[in-house]
């Protein structure tokens, strides 16, 4: 079973889960889902509206290589891409892909860290996902909380 420690998220470019773009270094999701309580002039809490739900990430790299402009690079072209899960194999360092995570991501904002002395610089880039893991049924949709 995947746990934290022997899985990683990566950047996915055209579904080409072989090469990845970049490891992340952490993400974060978000998940938004407006709803808003109906009143009426007879009673109080009747009902609610539902609106679309929101599914947004902030995700850091290490500013190191040419990860970080890449990512830049797809932020400035609007490329959407996807978040693939990869797992650890049998040998020290090797990533083998498990299935894609979040899919039609888009970034929408950037903001890259000073360079300090010791240790890498990062860069932090946000951005929204308009799909998610596959259902099983082909489909790929954002988590629902709805029954």
């Amino acid at each position: 079973m995947p746990t934290w420690m022997n899985t990683r998220l990566a950047v996915v470019l055209n579904s080409d889960s072989a090469n990845p773009l970049t490891p992340l270094e952490s993400f974060t999701p978000s998940f938004n889902l407006n709803t808003e309580v109906v009143h009426s002039l007879e009673a109080t809490h009747i009902g609610y509206i539902s609106n679309p739900e929101n599914f947004t990430f902030t995700l850091t790299v290490k500013a190191i290589g040419d990860a970080a402009a890449k990512l830049m690079k797809l932020a400035m072209e609007g490329t959407e891409f996807e978040i693939g899960l990869y797992e650890a194999a049998g040998s020290t360092g090797e990533w083998d892909f498990v299935h894609i995570v979040l899919r039609k991501c888009l970034i929408t904002t950037a903001n890259p860290s000073n360079a300090t002395i010791n240790g890498a610089p990062v860069a932090t880039f946000s951005g929204v996902a308009r799909q998610g893991e596959d259902n099983g049924e082909g489909t790929h949709t954002l988590p629902t909380f709805t029954g």
